[in-house]
């Protein structure tokens, strides 16, 4: 006897009730399941990031760049 057959041998013993409630638990089991599987949406590898990487991307900062903010000032004093 195959393991379904044995599900549904007990299952039709149970109540209408108790046999809807073995419905959900297998539908639950079937969330968990999809849930678990991971989705891919990129199918292009992540590279992992290397010191380095961004160097010659910034080509300009603010000669004030370091300069305090005006909204600033008063927690400066």
């Amino acid at each position: 006897m195959s393991v379904l057959e044995q599900i549904d041998a007990k299952v039709s013993q149970l109540s209408p009730e108790l046999q809807a409630e073995v419905l959900d638990f297998v539908e639950f089991l079937n969330y968990k399941k999809a849930k678990d599987q991971p989705v891919k949406t990129d199918p292009t590898p992540q590279l992992p990031n290397k010191f380095g990487a961004g160097k010659g991307l910034i080509t300009y900062i603010a000669e004030d760049f370091d300069a305090p903010l005006d909204d600033m000032e008063e927690y400066m004093r």
